[in-house]
């Protein structure tokens, strides 16, 4: 294993995931050489802040950096950032990178990640201000073009996407006094992730902040009017506004993996690892779809705690250690001021229990199936979080009555008794 720990190990994408990887492997030992490539040009910065705080303010990504460029040189990690890779060669181990450069690799990890969902909306492209937002220069672009419009008292926005990327811009751009819309194609927002009682309240959240949220509205087509854009639904309702962001999905990023005619399926399939089909391949991070033991089924998750978790356990791997992925998810999202942490997969329960604190904009939903808890939303509820994170993991029996029961304080000894 030791001549192995001083082979080329590449890793594309520099995101959460690429760059946990890379520290991760020389932490576990490797001595080899480690390039890790990323189509952005930026130093690797933090994802989640784009459609909260650096939206808001005039900072530059600089200030999000996951690690300072010092850190690069001292754990000797070669970084080839607005790089692009072009081809994948798993018979002969070559990379084309942009600008014509051949790179050879004896391992190779994938953290190419998923790029915005653009759905094919007549006039999409002819319209003057419209933006998806995965990366530091989408955001860049949106603040300079609301800036503009600003200026010349135009501030109307359409979000198109009712998820959670969609709610978080939305916030952010009302917090910059603009006029939002959020127009989501379900009958309710947040509908393919969470439940009915959690998308009211969201609803309602955005609503008090002078949010305009429209459901039921399926996007036909984007035509020019007299000022700024015209945004036509199937209900034949329109929507005025200035800048449209787009936020109704992701697409993973699979190109290569295809190349290499690597397993895919709801991204590029990995075994407990971060293995692929070709074991001098790892991928992890937004792109992988793997098994979960505490769910017992294949996923993908698009999160920063899976990308670093799967880092760790890929790295480990290639140095010939055998830790295996056994996360529990996790995931949070603030808008305004609440703070939304979800623990668990709750899209396969079979009851749903909400315990309501007497403190306004605080309370937990407790997803439950055959009476096991399965998933935790906690709504500036730290403590429930914590707590569920526990019991999801101990699978205890829980007494329901107390977690409704706001007048029972919420403790172990309380929940399992």
């Amino acid at each position: 294993m030791s001549d192995d720990l001083n082979q080329t190990c590449v890793i594309i994408g520099a995101s959460h995931a690429g760059v946990n990887a890379a520290f991760a492997l020389r932490k576990e030992g490797w001595s080899g050489p480690i390039v890790l490539i990323d189509g952005d040009s930026n130093l690797p910065y933090h994802r989640p802040p784009l459609s909260k705080a650096y939206l808001t303010s005039d900072d530059d990504i600089s200030s999000h950096l996951l690690k300072p460029a010092v850190s690069y040189q001292q754990h000797n990690i070669e970084l080839k950032l607005g790089v692009v890779v072009e081809r994948l060669d798993a018979t002969t181990k070559q990379l084309s990178l942009s600008g014509g450069e051949q790179l050879g690799y004896d391992k190779l990890i994938l953290a190419t990640g998923a790029r915005a969902f653009v759905p094919p909306i007549s006039g999409l492209n002819s319209a003057k201000h419209v933006f998806t937002l995965r990366n530091a220069e989408d955001v860049n672009r949106i603040r300079d073009a609301y800036n503009q419009l600003a200026a010349q008292n135009r501030c109307r926005v359409a979000v198109i996407g009712g998820g959670y990327i969609g709610l978080e811009t939305a916030a952010s751009l009302r917090k910059m006094a603009a006029d939002v819309t959020v127009i989501e194609r379900e009958s309710r927002i947040l509908a393919r992730v969470t439940t009915a009682q959690m998308s009211e309240f969201f609803t309602e959240l955005h609503q008090q902040h002078g949010v305009n949220i429209a459901t039921d509205k399926q996007v036909e087509a984007i035509q020019p009017g007299p000022h700024g854009d015209i945004v036509r639904c199937s209900d034949r309702s329109e929507i005025a506004a200035d800048l449209i962001i787009i936020g109704v999905g992701v697409r993973v990023n699979t190109v290569l993996a295809e190349q290499a005619g690597i397993q895919l399926n709801n991204g590029i399939e990995v075994n407990q690892y971060g293995q692929t089909s070709n074991p001098e391949i790892y991928a992890i991070g937004d792109c992988s779809y793997h098994h979960n033991p505490h769910y017992d089924r294949k996923i993908r998750l698009e999160s920063v705690q899976n990308a670093v978790d799967q880092a760790k356990v890929a790295a480990a791997h290639l140095c010939g250690k055998a830790k295996v992925y056994d996360a529990i998810p996790w995931f949070w999202s603030d808008q305004y001021d609440v703070k939304l942490q979800m623990v668990g997969l709750s899209d396969d329960h079979d009851e749903a229990i909400k315990r309501q604190e007497p403190e306004p904009n605080k309370f937990s939903v407790w997803y439950f199936k055959q009476d096991q808890l399965v998933a935790v939303d906690a709504v500036n509820h730290a403590k429930a979080y914590v707590l569920g994170t526990k019991l999801i993991k101990t699978q205890q029996a829980l007494n329901k009555a107390n977690i409704v029961d706001a007048s029972v304080e919420l403790n172990l000894a309380n929940l399992t008794s």
